[in-house]
């Protein structure tokens, strides 16, 4: 199981990486790695959701949320939505772009890696405590 401060405290962090990875670095370079932090913060959110949620099966949730997204910009709904309460294009983007699909399995495996380090610490600490 994984401790959900230290995955909030995780994602908190991948947030903060992933807005000054946007804002700091040019576009060619923070654009791919927003979108694979973007995949890797909803990867914690589900663990931080149900954290005995299996790392693997996290980071599988995570990947088919961010690809039903990514699909979903197919419709032109997110876009509208966009236009109307800008946030909206945080969370749910606007145009599908193809490539964004092989950004968030990276972010998604990332995710995947931190979630099984947080569950190893995790265990570390409990099994230090219990002896």
């Amino acid at each position: 199981m994984t401790s959900r401060p230290a995955a909030g405290l995780a994602a908190a962090v991948v947030v903060l990486a992933g807005l000054g990875a946007r804002a700091g670095l040019p576009p060619a370079l923070g654009d791919p790695l927003g979108d694979a932090l973007y995949a890797t913060l909803v990867v914690l959110l589900v663990v931080l959701l149900r954290p005995r949620t299996a790392p693997a099966s996290a980071a599988l949730a995570g990947l088919t949320l961010c690809a039903a997204v990514e699909l979903f910009q197919l419709t032109g709904v997110p876009a509208e939505l966009a236009a109307r309460w800008p946030l909206v294009r945080l969370a749910l983007g606007t145009t599908f772009w193809a490539p964004d699909l092989l950004r968030y399995a990276v972010g998604a495996a990332l995710g995947w890696g931190l979630c099984a380090a947080l569950r190893a610490a995790a265990g570390r600490n409990r099994s230090r405590t219990a002896g």
